[in-house]
């Protein structure tokens, strides 16, 4: 089985803050679950959300987070370890919503395992629309060893591979022959491996304006990707890690 990311979202100290500032970059309109986590949707559909940064993690930077489906989180957990990762927080049911825990690969990088109660297929955003998660990359610490871990956990399979020079190979993983993101080893001012996820819009300049006009400041580029594509990374206001992608500049 090949396992697909299903959710990302935004652990922020300012809830309020980020709803404003992605509404104005990315057009995500915004509904309440529970009242403490907001659905952020695009095109009206739910593709991700919203939480504040709980007390006891007072002062952590903002993050994002992936979802990775599973059909059985507990045994997910244990092939995790198996396979040199971690559990860095041990699997926990939210009622009428799913069972989820955090797990670590070999150098650290963390995402969300899921597996929803509800077995009816769920209403999901056409790929590629405005607004969704487009693209999963992985700065890893040892390339090799990221393809190995992730490909016997969820079941993605090899795509192309391409030379990017000094910054080494950028190696795309599938589903269903699908390329849904790449992994690369990660740059030594890096601290650690970690995930980086794209939202896509439309038209990388326009969206990179509004970053800066809303009081974020881009990263790196924006600047034209092998296969014709548009990207920009970006900090949020509050100092959360995002990258945009585009099909025109």
């Amino acid at each position: 089985m090949q396992n697909p990311f299903i959710w990302h979202d935004l652990m922020t100290p300012d809830v309020e803050a980020a709803k404003t500032f992605y509404a104005a970059v990315v057009g995500w309109t915004f509904s309440q679950q529970m009242p403490t986590y907001t659905v952020l949707q695009a095109g009206g559909i739910g593709m991700g959300g919203i939480m504040e940064t709980p007390p006891e993690m007072k002062g952590m930077p903002p993050i994002w987070t992936g979802y990775v489906y599973t059909p059985d989180v507990d045994a997910a957990c244990k092939d995790a370890v198996k396979l040199g990762g971690k559990i860095m927080r041990q699997a926990w049911d939210i009622p009428d919503v799913g069972r989820m825990a955090v797990i670590g690969d070999p150098a650290g990088a963390g995402l969300m395992v899921m597996q929803p109660f509800s077995t009816e297929q769920q209403p999901r955003p056409k790929p590629g629309a405005v607004g969704t998660v487009s693209w999963n990359e992985l700065h890893a610490d040892n390339l090799n060893t990221a393809v190995e871990f992730y490909s016997k956990l969820f079941g993605w399979t090899k795509g192309a591979a391409m030379d990017m020079g000094p910054m080494g190979i950028y190696q795309l993983f599938q589903i269903d022959g699908k390329d849904i993101g790449g992994m690369m080893k990660k740059a030594n001012t890096m601290p650690m491996a970690t995930w980086a996820y794209y939202v896509m819009v439309d038209g990388i300049d326009a969206a990179a304006g509004r970053i800066t006009k809303n009081g974020g400041k881009t990263v790196m580029g924006p600047h034209q990707v092998p296969g014709g594509q548009w990207i920009v990374m970006a900090m949020d206001p509050q100092g959360g890690f995002f990258c945009l992608l585009s099909e025109t500049k």
